[in-house]
């Protein structure tokens, strides 16, 4: 069947259907891929702007996530596609962003790739079982009103961790508290923390109120 020359392109649709808090949550993703570009710059010029550039944007990353939400309820614009997209964007800020620091900052053994590979799939899975809990945890009002699991944005936690571990000049491959290896692989003890963190974020017996 051919389309009505009056139809309005497929494109024109998808941008009527994006909201004030959308464009805030794309800002949130923003934050995002902008501290995974700055941990690149980073690696190729040793410049610790680069690293605390990336760091800092992932708490700006944290104040887009609150605005949307915000922006959402005040205008009454919650929508299916709001949900993803914000779930989306925390992937890339407090996922795959922190994940990045970790990388740059010395955790770079074997071993820590698969723990921050861990942490970043945990990320995904807490999101993803939040999108299909949310209306059963709201108990029939607009809002939940608890988390199951770390909700994902405390990983920030962990990067200011290794803001200290940067300040105070533990960075690299010495990064505190050491390493050991086992096997083939190195493991920094410091990835242990990225492993704690991704296990709390999908457990279901922690349940955190949301303000």
């Amino acid at each position: 069947m051919s389309a009505n020359k009056s139809d309005p392109p497929k494109h024109f649709s998808m941008i009527r259907d994006f909201h004030v808090a959308d464009i805030l949550t794309l800002a949130n993703a923003s934050c995002g891929i902008s501290a995974v570009f700055a941990c690149m710059a980073y690696l190729e010029t040793h410049q610790m702007t680069c690293f605390y550039l990336a760091v800092a944007l992932g708490p700006l990353a944290l104040v887009f996530d609150a605005l949307d939400g915000r922006v959402a309820r005040w205008r009454h614009e919650h929508s299916l596609l709001g949900r993803e997209l914000d779930s989306l964007a925390d992937v890339i800020s407090f996922g795959v962003g922190p994940a990045s620091v970790a990388y740059v900052a010395g955790l770079r053994g074997g071993w820590d790739l698969v723990i921050l590979t861990f942490f970043v799939a945990c990320g995904v899975s807490r999101l993803a079982r939040y999108n299909v809990t949310a209306d059963t945890l709201a108990a029939g009002s607009d809002k939940v009103k608890y988390f199951e699991g770390a909700p994902i944005p405390t990983s920030l936690l962990l990067t200011a961790v290794l803001t200290i571990l940067a300040w105070t000049g533990h960075l690299g491959e010495d990064i505190w508290p050491g390493a050991v290896d086992i096997g083939p692989f190195r493991l920094h003890f410091a990835a242990l923390l990225f492993a704690a963190h991704g296990a709390v974020m999908v457990s279901k017996t922690i349940r955190i109120p949301k303000p």
